[in-house]
């Protein structure tokens, strides 16, 4: 155990082992392997760094450093003509062909602001299927893998690769081998977890969660790109031949999965680094924007701007800031290798002020009312600057956008809401594709359909009646 005090004495966190005396073995051996795995080097340097990128950040707004997009790295079905959409579907749809196509889903929380304790990938929000966002999501890809089969009469298949935590890892694997992936091969679907840091103290220390157990936490989204690179699955995909992937967050139900248009978008426009954003719904929404500060882009936080630079508008009355992050992201292979290798030690960190339990002196676990500690996050978006040619494509909130975080109490982001946006989405597919009214609580499969297409031999003039599930 000299060895652990030593090292933990050289960084001032010698009080890790202070009930080293009341432990059993098995308590002590568990310490020990705590302590061996914390890079007490790294974490003081994080916690450093992160402060400072804190106090950055509370020194008042970047207005006098940001600008909107250059209209030259942003399209969007609205500006785009017919033949370039259709361009840009057929790329897509034949980069899944040519099995180059990975998706990344980023599903490391947990259920918690929903008021459940399992991976939010298993949430249903009460369809007629009862089908989970895991469900949803596979059968997108499956799909999406026929679509491109019948328009470029090859058979590709797009690798899931899905990004976990500690805390919804085993959960995770055990549901999705149950329901055998929903299909999707099992060759064809990874789990792999992001990595772990502990938690201090706002005066640098680290927290210890029981006597012999240091308190850690997930490192962020932003984790994903040491992931890659420490789970081995960089090298999986260059074994795959994998050019393109698509990084997406699992709460979002009306996400298109490896949506070939964005793909094709982003192979046109030779980008190695893009981001899918909506139209903010209004100045005081409290999203992130995607806009450049100085010379490269980044996502800015509502807090970060004012509100006279939030209100700012166009001639034509569109907000100047107005491309809404959502977590939707398109990288190439090359590019995750680089940040991997050569850029991840230079990711922001942020700090999130929490209510973290911690044991007292007197050895008690105690469940703070208040913040009393930090945990240090990376973010998924904070690569943007390392990009050497960035895009960006707008898509439609009603479209593709509607995320799960909250309980009903909530009143937004909530299950309610997110089962009324894809009901009224399929309502309009039906509709659009010729059917006489479509009464609610009607379901369309994704096996049947990705995003409105093969509808009009069923739609025909019908009417449908709830509750109902077309497949």
């Amino acid at each position: 155990m000299e060895r652990q005090r030593k090292k933990l004495a050289e960084y001032g966190q010698e009080h890790l082992l202070r009930f080293w005396e009341e432990l059993t073995d098995e308590d002590r051996h568990e310490l020990e392997n705590d302590v061996d795995e914390l890079d007490l080097q790294e974490a003081t340097l994080y916690f450093e760094k992160a402060l400072e990128s804190s106090r950055r950040i509370g020194q008042g707004t970047l207005d006098d450093k940001v600008q909107p997009i250059d209209e030259k790295k942003i399209a969007s079905a609205k500006t785009s003509t017919k033949e370039e959409l259709a361009m840009y579907e057929e790329l897509g749809l034949k980069e899944v062909a040519e099995n180059r196509v990975a998706i990344l889903l980023l599903s490391g929380g947990q259920g918690t602001r929903l008021g459940v304790t399992y991976p939010k990938g298993m949430y249903n929000v009460d369809l007629p299927s009862r089908k989970t966002l895991f469900q949803l999501q596979a059968e997108r890809i499956l799909r999406l893998q026929d679509i491109a089969e019948q328009r470029c009469g090859k058979r590709g298949e797009i690798t899931w690769y899905i990004l976990t935590s500690e805390a919804t890892h085993d959960a995770t694997v055990a549901y999705l081998s149950k329901h055998n992936n929903f299909g999707l091969k099992e060759n064809n679907v990874r789990a792999f977890k992001q990595g772990m840091l502990p938690c201090f103290t706002f005066d640098g220390k680290i927290i210890l969660d029981a006597k012999h157990r240091v308190s850690k936490a997930p490192d962020g989204n932003g984790g994903l790109y040491r992931a890659l690179e420490n789970q081995g699955i960089l090298d999986d995909m260059t074994q795959r031949g994998i050019r393109s992937v698509h990084a997406h967050s699992v709460d979002n139900i009306l996400v298109k999965v490896a949506d070939p248009v964005f793909l094709g978008y982003c192979l046109v426009s030779e980008t190695d680094c893009g981001v899918k954003v909506i139209e903010k719904s209004s100045p005081s929404e409290a999203v992130g924007v995607v806009c450049k500060v100085e010379d490269h882009y980044q996502v800015v936080e509502y807090s970060e701007i004012s509100k006279e630079t939030s209100e700012l508008r166009h001639p034509d009355g569109q907000l100047v800031y107005n491309a809404a992050n959502i977590c939707n992201h398109y990288f190439t292979v090359d590019f995750l290798k680089d940040v991997a290798h050569l850029h991840e030690k230079d990711l922001d960190l942020h700090v999130a002020r929490k209510k973290i339990p911690y044991v007292n002196d007197e050895g008690e676990r105690i469940v703070p009312k208040s913040p009393n500690g930090i945990k240090i996050e990376k973010f998924v978006f904070d690569v943007f600057r390392f990009a050497k040619n960035f895009a960006v494509w707008q898509g439609t909130r009603g479209k593709e956008f509607s995320p799960l975080k909250n309980s009903d109490s909530a009143g937004q982001d909530c299950p309610s809401i997110a089962r009324t946006d894809l009901l009224n989405l399929h309502k309009r597919w039906l509709l659009d594709a010729g059917a006489k009214n479509v009464g609610d609580d009607v379901e369309i499969s994704p096996l049947l359909s990705y995003a409105g297409e093969n509808l009009a031999r069923i739609a025909n003039n019908q009417s449908f009646v709830g509750p109902q599930i077309l497949e």
